[in-house]
């Protein structure tokens, strides 16, 4: 008994080559995107996962970008404190040259009003601010600071207590007598250092922010890192991939022609 199974033959060529033309079109696009996962159905839990890195992606930069706002504040706050001790200095100066009883009294009043307007110039330092934020507080103030992702890590920020080494300056009375500017010699000492330590203490919670920025920057990188691993095309492999399955669609074609070809001959000769 002779059977027909041309039809049959002729259906799996087709449905193979089918699925060869689906995954040639997917490894195309694969390619032309440089991406593993396209859509949804490509990986769905690679895809979850990549979500959740790119959340934590954009968490980092923003924390990154708080961190880097407030060493820019910390920053100005030097600039001001730098400009505080310049002005204590020429102060120091001011009254040492006044305590020469060799000057005349017309040079020590001048001595005295530049001393008086550089005490005016200190208090005004009180009122500096970094974007609409006060630099310094009375008795000093803590501005709260994230520096990890999650959240789970903060730090402090300093607004200096600038006013106490302003309330050591205007309690000079004036350096009118060789008495007087003696006495605000040693009470301009004593506003230097109070600076110095302002500085000091700026100075360490710079470094602490710009470490926190480090970790930062270095656990963005892994996070890209990490996510690419998930999504990136590896372009050799998928390249390799995609001449196998050019290949297979050719044969494919062929072998459909060919099943077609075969059933026709086969009616022929039956017929």
């Amino acid at each position: 008994m002779i059977t027909l199974n041309a039809t049959g033959a002729t259906s799996a060529a087709s449905y193979y080559l089918d699925q060869n033309n689906r995954n040639l079109h997917k490894s195309l696009t694969r390619l032309s995107s440089g991406l593993r996962i396209n859509t949804a159905v490509d990986d769905p839990g690679g895809l979850a996962v990549s979500m959740k890195i790119s959340a934590a992606t954009r968490r980092t930069d923003a924390v990154s970008e708080n961190v880097g706002n407030a060493l820019s504040f910390l920053q100005s706050q030097d600039g001001v404190l730098e400009v505080a001790s310049n002005i204590l200095l020429r102060m120091s100066e001011l009254s040492t040259l006044a305590s020469n009883s060799a000057v005349s009294t017309n040079d020590i009043a001048l001595y005295d009003r530049d001393f008086q307007e550089l005490q005016d110039t200190i208090s005004s330092l009180l009122t500096e601010e970094f974007n609409g934020v006060p630099l310094f507080a009375a008795g000093g103030a803590t501005i709260s600071l994230v520096t990890s992702e999650n959240g789970t890590q903060t730090t402090g920020i300093t607004k200096a207590d600038l006013d106490t080494v302003e309330n050591t300056v205007t309690a000079i009375t004036g350096i009118t007598t060789t008495v007087l500017a003696i006495a605000a010699s040693a009470t301009l000492e004593t506003a230097i250092q109070e600076v110095a330590e302002l500085r000091a203490a700026n100075g360490a919670e710079q470094s602490r922010l710009a470490f926190a920025q480090d970790i930062l920057a270095v656990n963005r990188v892994n996070l890209e890192a990490a996510k690419s691993r998930i999504m990136d095309t590896d372009i050799a492999e998928e390249s390799t991939n995609f001449a196998r399955l050019s290949i297979m669609q050719e044969a494919g074609v062929a072998m459909l022609a060919q099943a077609n070809t075969s059933a026709e001959t086969l009616i022929r000769l039956l017929e």
